[in-house]
């Protein structure tokens, strides 16, 4: 079917009412989106020019220069010190053990009592003991009769004189009878030999009954003991034994201990059957550095730090420094040298194995005129200092220093007392509180309707550019 042309005209206008129609209700939606990020951009920039001028307002008065730190020449005390790390330890520690062992009979302490010098500690069964020493008595009884019987000899009697007479005479002539004594040296010499083995077993003998009563060797208090009563403990055994008198008849000292002794272990922690210890004498053994090393001397002061109780310190003086390291700097661990330190302040409540950190002063200047390291410039003794005079103008002055302390420096020729001195300049900061000086996002600026910066550099101006780093889009 044909549609008339007038048909069609309509037709076309109507579309074309439509289409503006549909633009106009859009262009205000869009409009107002565009005023709402206009109004938006305006308060962000005026918010950062705001924030900009108030935070570099506290600095633009440095930015323009350095500021000048000085400091006064002064009489003090410039103390050069090294340190070290080291543990406590006490020569008073003492392992006490049985000479004799055996079954334990008694023991008369335990962990944490006090006892003093030749006071019992335990005591183990003395049987086997009393019978070598009887044995021992015998045999040296047998050894001096034996000897004494050699002393005396051997008498011989001799009868002379016979029956007839001279010449045929028939007279009867007397016999003469002769007695003497013959010692042979040689038996003196062996039984004498044999008294000698006769005694010094019987010593033995007695050392191992004596020694199966333990007692303390020195004062001290109880820090272990290793048995109790009914266990066997071993000794560090006497040894020797008695030769056979002439009798066939000896002694032999048993000493049954096995001679493991009284040691310490690698540590320096004393061992024994009963441990005593005694804080008389702490001292101090510590490590220093290679470099540190070689500053130490005997006789230096030192302060010893508790690690466990900082405020606890504890006066010291060296008292030897080794030629050898402690650690050989293998798998890259540094070269070290150890020292012994003796406390001299009061020891009664430290204990062996405490840690501490030690610090020795290997070099001191009292009343010397001294001035902060950094008003220094240049290495050795010879440095050079900027001297501040009163009207502002500046020197620079050769100075002659000696101890160089922690943190000052002796100053032996080149300042006087009262000197000002200009420490090393630090610049003042030139920016306003921002990393390099500038407001987050202000290096990329704002962008389109795509979003504002939020510290991060923005490349296009408009929507769909590309946006690298933070903010809310």
């Amino acid at each position: 079917m044909t549609v008339p042309a007038g048909s069609q005209g309509g037709a076309s206008n109507r579309k074309e009412r439509g289409a503006k129609l549909s633009a106009m209700k859009v262009l205000p939606r869009r409009r107002g989106a565009v005023l709402v990020n206009s109004a938006l951009g305006v308060a962000l920039v005026g918010g950062a020019a705001l924030a900009y001028t108030t935070l570099d307002s506290g600095t633009s008065s440095a930015a323009s220069g350095t500021r000048v730190r000085t400091a006064t020449v002064a009489k003090g005390t410039v103390l050069a010190t090294v340190s070290g790390s080291g543990t406590l330890s006490s020569p008073s520690d003492t392992g006490q053990d049985f000479v004799t062992g055996g079954r334990l009979t008694s023991v008369k302490v335990a962990v944490g009592d006090t006892v003093t010098k030749g006071q019992v500690l335990a005591t183990v069964d003395t049987t086997a003991a009393q019978q070598d020493v009887d044995a021992a008595e015998s045999a040296l009884a047998t050894a001096r009769a034996n000897l004494t019987k050699a002393k005396a000899g051997e008498t011989v009697t001799t009868t002379t004189g016979g029956t007839g007479g001279r010449g045929g005479s028939t007279a009867q002539q007397t016999p003469t009878t002769t007695t003497t004594t013959k010692v042979d040296a040689a038996q003196v010499a062996q039984a004498q030999q044999q008294v000698d083995s006769a005694e010094t077993a019987l010593t033995n003998a007695e050392t191992a009954l004596d020694g199966t009563t333990l007692k303390a060797t020195a004062d001290g208090t109880v820090a272990s003991v290793a048995g109790k009563a009914g266990d066997s403990v071993s000794g560090t055994g006497t040894g020797g034994s008695a030769g056979s008198g002439s009798s066939g008849s000896g002694s032999k000292s048993s000493g049954s201990g096995t001679g493991t002794g009284s040691t310490s272990s690698s540590s320096g922690t004393p061992t024994g059957f009963v441990v005593l210890t005694n804080p008389t004498g702490m001292q101090v053994s510590a490590n220093f550095s290679e470099l540190d090393s070689l500053k130490l001397k005997k006789g230096e002061s030192a302060t010893v730090t508790l690690n466990a109780q900082s405020d606890t310190k504890l006066n010291a003086t060296v008292l030897s420094v080794s030629s050898l390291p402690s650690s050989s700097g293998g798998s890259g661990s540094a070269v070290q040298y150890g020292a012994v330190l003796q406390i001299t302040s009061d020891t009664a409540k430290l204990r062996t194995g405490l840690s501490a950190t030690i610090s020795v002063v290997v070099g001191e200047a009292n009343n010397a005129l001294s001035v902060p390291t950094a008003a220094l410039a240049g290495t050795g003794s010879s440095r050079t200092a900027t001297v501040v005079h009163e009207d502002g103008s500046t020197e620079r002055v050769s100075v002659t220093v000696g101890i160089e302390g922690d943190s000052t420096v002796q100053v032996v020729e080149g300042l006087a007392e009262g000197d000002k001195v200009e420490l090393t300049s630090t610049t003042a900061a030139t920016g306003n509180g921002f990393p390099n000086g500038a407001f987050p996002g202000a290096a990329g600026g704002l962008g389109g309707t795509g979003g504002f910066g939020g510290g991060g550099t923005r490349t296009g101006g408009g929507t769909g550019g590309t946006r690298t780093g933070g903010g809310n889009r």
